[in-house]
């Protein structure tokens, strides 16, 4: 490959895989990435798996194949290390939904609740709160609080609405929630469970309560993918971003796998993250040659965002 070489003239994959060694860099990817990237990936698993690996990694450079709010994660667990992200607009509709002003305010109305915030939120939200969990760890982070200790959590809704059935817990809930686990639609569910009478519905903890109902199994992509794994039972009904499908099958070439059905408005049939696809292998390539978009959190902010991020790392 000479330095001349124009991008159509680029084997991205192999172009990837020389500039992971030549840069001394890590690539984590998240189970929703698109199937080229996971497979490129030195890591893939969800948002628990992926703050631990990169709270532990050696790598010079993390190279995060997933949204912002993830890479900014690495960031405050590395802050001698660089953090690249293919594309800076890989946002989260969950992260958009909780503005730190409106957050702030949300706080002052609730005095004397400690805050946990889903990871799925911005450094300036993590900062203000007192614990931070992921969909695998959220049900020991709460019990873990005392329970006559009133708690806020964000920004996930449906989230805590789980939580809330599985602890008995009180939560004050800040009204955010995912688009893509929002996109599902009951009836089309019911339809396929219907033609499907055997297969298992999974389905994940952002869905929304009346999706959770018909679920045989509720978890996060990694809990997910084990279930699949270790059951008996041969098709299952995924609720969740179609992009795990993709390690699910490696994992159970003989099993079927269908993905849940997204709403009519829905350019899949399907529900897939948009801001997860805009990581491509040509801004991956074009990524780890530039060594850019570099994510920067600035230090005061990441101090205050680490605590109730190790916190999190300590309920695995």
């Amino acid at each position: 490959m000479t330095a001349t070489a124009s991008l159509e003239q680029i084997d991205f994959v192999v172009g990837i895989k020389d500039l992971l060694i030549k840069k001394k860099a890590v690539l984590l990817a998240h189970y929703y990435q698109e199937k080229a990237i996971q497979d490129l990936a030195d890591f893939v698993g969800d948002s628990l798996e992926l703050s631990r690996k990169a709270a532990t990694t050696n790598a010079d450079i993390i190279v995060f194949a997933g949204v912002h709010f993830m890479a900014e994660t690495a960031k405050i667990l590395n802050p001698t290390k660089k953090v690249i992200l293919p594309d800076l607009n890989a946002g989260c509709s969950l992260a958009d939904a909780c503005p730190p002003d409106a957050f702030a305010k949300f706080i002052a109305q609730h005095p004397g609740h400690v805050v946990v915030t889903y990871i799925n939120c911005s450094a300036h939200i993590k900062a203000m709160s007192d614990y931070v969990c992921t969909s695998s760890n959220a049900v020991s982070v709460i019990n873990a609080i005392p329970p006559e200790q009133p708690i806020i959590f964000a920004p996930d809704k449906n989230l805590g609405k789980y939580i809330m059935k599985i602890t008995g817990r009180d939560l004050v809930l800040w009204e955010g929630s995912c688009v893509v686990h929002e996109a599902f639609s009951i009836d089309k569910l019911i339809h396929l469970a219907k033609k499907y009478p055997s297969a298992k519905v999974i389905a994940h903890p952002e869905s929304e309560p009346h999706l959770l109902r018909m679920a045989s199994f509720i978890g996060s992509t990694a809990k997910m993918i084990k279930y699949v794994e270790d059951s008996s039972a041969g098709e299952f009904i995924v609720a969740t971003e179609a992009g795990i499908l993709h390690e699910m099958r490696k994992r159970v070439p003989q099993k079927l796998l269908i993905p849940a059905p997204a709403n009519e408005d829905n350019t899949c049939a399907c529900s897939e993250c948009a801001f997860m696809k805009m990581n491509t292998l040509e801004k991956l390539y074009r990524c780890l040659k530039d060594e850019q978009p570099e994510i920067q959190v600035e230090e005061s902010l990441r101090l205050r965002a680490l605590r109730p991020i190790e916190r999190m790392l300590q309920h695995v």
